[in-house]
């Protein structure tokens, strides 16, 4: 039966079949199906057959590894023929000694049609995995069963868009009139914790529309928006990725964009969530009142479900990541459709592991602070000359420099949120960065409503031995002050700012800085230095 499925028989799939039954001026014979291409088809199916593991076979598997390089039953054929490998020797087909292929009872060619076998075998297998994922999903495979345009759409994405398609076969379609907690979504949400999307039948949407919606929030939880938040306001950070997503889908022309719950401005083209996020921070009060497909006030990406240590929501996250970069993968090897660049640049950025923030941190380091590099003296003689005293050796040593030119400040918030462990972990962090890159002397200035100044310290000193003064309010703008305005603190000196984020909403650096803030927190300011986020 699958040599019928594979086109085994079909005229334009057999070798030279058109130079023979011109040369026989297209006279019907018997024995039109090489003994060669015969087997090549033979070895094709065994192997198939092999590799899903589907019967038994009294073949010695081993010998189907040789022609494991070969991905289609043309090549299989050029090997044997370049090897001189005679079809007397097949043993892989069904019918002994003799070829199982005998070509009397075959059409020569479909001129009125395609192959029937190979469009039934295609609906077939597509049907089969359409009850494996079915089965996965805890459904019921009822094909005679009306389906809604979200199933539909759904389907949609499996079948025919690579893409999307594997993050759509983990995710269940729930509406929300099965559920009395989601009476407040209007259109549709997301919840990658639950592996669930939300949907209201009553949205009155076309299944165009659909495909919109859903590929809108495949694409939330694909690209980890509600992972990346990183202690930013969830609903404008919600808005800033809807603004981005809506863009990309405009430009891949997937369905119909919906006109509610709709966010879509040509002039944010090419810009990032982040970076869409810091424009819609300049006026808060008006971009809250924009809505989403949920509804006005309510983000449509849910974070809250299951915990990890329930459900292994981590896995969940892991499975959103790899199908988007597979489907990627597939969808730009078989060119099925323009995909933006940066929509490309955010999957491939999502396979790469996130850079540790002690390595960022120390790549701040390296900026301000390059290695001191050593030169030859003959001021001092070098050790080895006591050996060899008519022969001159200079000697390798440091350069010169000013001690004051590779020093920085850290401003330490000591308020009462800040626990004697954080501080102690982000103080370790910089005392040990600052040994590395011969840093002899840190300023140090703590500050809670005050600035407390400790003078200069030795790196390793500022470790564990610093004694911390304060514990009261949270002002960090008096420190800063205190910086800028010292005559023995030089003027190009970066300063590095260690808070929990929870300072004034107005505080002003002029020079360059850094801050060391807590996993998940959030400064109340678009900040014009680095910010690392430690755990």
């Amino acid at each position: 039966m699958l040599h019928l499925s594979f086109g085994h028989f079909d005229a334009d799939n057999i070798p030279g079949y058109w130079q023979q039954i011109t040369e026989k001026q297209q006279k019907w014979v018997n024995d039109y199906i090489p003994d060669l291409w015969n087997m090549a088809c033979d070895i094709f199916i065994a192997r198939f057959l092999a590799d899903i593991k589907f019967g038994t076979t009294d073949i010695d598997i081993p010998e189907l590894s040789f022609y494991s390089n070969a991905d289609s039953e043309l090549k299989i054929y050029k090997q044997l023929a370049e090897k001189s490998i005679s079809a007397e020797n097949n043993k892989f087909g069904t019918a002994g000694e003799i070829p199982d292929m005998i070509g009397r009872e075959t059409p020569l060619t479909y001129r009125y049609g395609k192959n029937r076998y190979i469009t039934d075998f295609a609906y077939a297998l597509a049907d089969s995995v359409r009850s494996v994922i079915n089965n996965a999903g805890n459904q019921t495979a009822d094909y005679g069963k009306f389906k809604s345009s979200m199933e539909k759409a759904a389907e949609w994405f499996i079948n025919h868009y690579p893409l999307l398609g594997g993050i759509a076969a983990g995710f269940r379609i729930v509406e929300t009139r099965s559920r009395r907690n989601l009476d407040d979504i209007e259109i549709a949400a997301v919840n990658v914790l639950n592996g669930e999307i939300y949907v209201n039948p009553a949205a009155g949407l076309t299944l165009e529309e659909w495909k919109f919606v859903l590929a809108h929030e495949y694409l939330h939880a694909g690209l980890q928006h509600h992972a990346r938040r990183n202690g930013r306001d969830s609903y404008l950070w919600n808005i800033a990725c809807d603004f981005v997503i809506n863009g990309w889908l405009n430009e891949m022309q997937i369905g119909i964009m919906p006109h509610n719950g709709l966010m879509f401005d040509e002039t944010l083209k090419n810009q990032s969530a982040e970076e869409i996020y810091d424009r819609l921070t300049d006026n808060i009060r008006k971009n809250s009142k924009l809505n989403t497909f949920r509804g006005y006030g309510k983000g449509d990406i849910i974070d809250s479900g299951w915990t990890p240590d329930m459900c292994g929501a981590t896995s969940l996250d892991e499975f959103c990541k790899n199908a988007l970069r597979n489907g990627l993968e597939y969808h730009s090897s078989t060119s099925r459709g323009y995909i933006p660049a940066g929509l490309i640049e955010e999957i491939k950025a999502l396979s790469m592991p996130p850079v540790p923030w002690d390595v960022e941190l120390a790549k701040w380091f390296d900026i301000h602070f390059s290695p001191i590099e050593k030169h030859r003296t003959y001021a001092r003689p070098s050790r080895r000359q006591s050996s060899t005293p008519d022969i001159p050796r200079p000697s390798l040593v440091t350069a010169d420099i000013p001690e004051y030119s590779r020093t920085y400040a850290v401003i330490i918030d000591t308020s009462g949120s800040m626990s004697p462990a954080l501080i102690g972990k982000a103080l370790g962090a910089a005392a040990s960065y600052s040994v590395a890159k011969d840093v002899p002397f840190v300023r140090v200035v703590f500050c809670d409503a005050q600035a407390y100044d400790i003078g200069y310290a030795a790196p390793e000193d500022i470790a564990g031995r610093v004694m911390v003064k304060g514990r009261g309010g949270t002002v960090l703008q008096p420190a800063v002050d205190l910086l800028e305005n010292a005559d023995d603190f030089p003027k190009n000196g970066p300063i590095l700012i260690i808070t929990d984020a929870g300072i004034e909403r107005d505080l002003k650096v002029h020079r360059e800085h850094a801050f060391l803030i807590p996993e998940g927190k959030r400064l109340p300011f678009r900040p014009r230095g680095k910010v690392f986020y430690f755990k």
